[in-house]
């Protein structure tokens, strides 16, 4: 099936999607008035995490079920099923890069799905607050 949009509308539309999601500024937001102090898409680190503390060598990751490929919720696009296909795996394979290297280096690593969030802001929230409790106290 061929794209209903010329190559400049697609270029565009990409273009209009942000690097730090809605659900990382809610995320973000409440860890905040929870008392944590936090980077947020720290360029220094690698893979850029969505919310660091280098302190307590803590990285969290809060992944897009759509671009990170969820087991539940992950779909695939049904034009241009080449592109999708190569670009979608390479997020998933990019993905056990990055938990390879945190892990190697003794890094505290934390993995959270879009639909998680959605469901249960205050539960994802509670265990972020153990996972950076926890590793504090390491």
């Amino acid at each position: 099936m061929t794209d209903m949009m010329t190559k400049e509308q697609r270029r565009k539309n990409m273009q209009a999607i942000k690097s730090i999601s809605k659900l990382e500024s809610i995320v973000s937001k409440e860890l905040w008035k929870s008392g944590f102090r936090f980077r947020r898409n720290s360029k220094v680190l690698f893979g850029k995490p969505d919310i660091s503390i280098k302190k307590y060598r803590v990285v969290i990751f809060i992944d897009s079920c759509f671009w990170h490929q969820c087991p539940i919720h992950g779909n695939m696009p049904k034009s241009n099923t080449d592109y999708w296909t190569k670009k979608l795996e390479r997020n998933i394979s990019r993905d056990k890069e990055v938990d390879e290297y945190y892990k190697k280096n003794n890094w505290n690593i934390k993995r959270i799905w879009e639909h998680e969030v959605k469901a249960d802001l205050e539960k994802v929230v509670e265990e972020i607050s153990a996972f950076i409790k926890d590793a504090k106290n390491k």
